[in-house]
């Protein structure tokens, strides 16, 4: 994890050098998890190419963030954008899971406690808890790696038999949800004990 901020900060100061806007990588981002349905929809290794495009939307959401602090150009329009821009390409990815044979229900069910966790997470922040919380099980990087892990090997499985990409998606959005269960528990546990305390008083 910290090595993966520091590429993300050495990348970030590089295009804060060249001017890029913060924005600008964001919608990159939300562009390629947009894009994802599409090859997953396609038969044999495509997945492969689904779970890249994951990639660079997690490549870009860590460099936006990153541009905007080392370029001072850190504002509230842009955390917005950035919050939407998250949750709409999550909602692709699991656009492209039903696609690929996952059950509705469970690409819902998936997505819902992907929301959830941070609606939650950013109601508490605005009721006072500290920005972060708790780091559970449901953060949305381990959201990305098992949506690229399922895709790889939803691409990989379609080299052996067509039916078995779909099993496989199915078998990792299950686990997703699980994590994603867990994660919101522990969540609110934390939720509960900070905003439990006695604020002090201000002045």
């Amino acid at each position: 994890m910290e090595r993966w901020l520091r590429l993300s900060y050495r990348i970030g100061r590089l295009l804060a050098r060249a001017r890029i806007r913060p924005s600008l990588v964001t919608t990159i981002g939300l562009l390629a998890s947009l894009a994802v349905p599409v090859p997953v929809r396609l038969h044999g290794y495509w997945p492969l190419l689904g779970a890249g495009l994951v990639l660079l939307s997690g490549v870009a959401d860590s460099v936006d963030g990153a541009i905007a602090v080392v370029g001072n150009r850190v504002t509230r329009l842009g955390y917005v954008y950035d919050s939407t821009a998250d949750r709409v390409g999550e909602a692709a990815w699991m656009v492209a899971f039903w696609l690929a044979g996952v059950p509705g229900w469970l690409a819902v069910l998936v997505g819902g406690l992907a929301w959830l966790h941070e609606y939650i997470r950013a109601r508490a922040t605005a009721a006072g808890m500290a920005e972060i919380g708790a780091v559970t099980l449901g953060e949305r990087p381990a959201r990305l790696i098992l949506v690229m892990l399922g895709l790889v090997v939803a691409g990989v499985a379609s080299l052996f038999a067509p039916d078995l990409p779909a099993g496989a998606l199915t078998i990792v959005a299950a686990i997703a949800a699980l994590f994603g269960v867990i994660g919101l528990l522990q969540l609110i546990a934390a939720v509960q004990v900070q905003l439990s305390k006695p604020q002090k008083p201000r002045g």
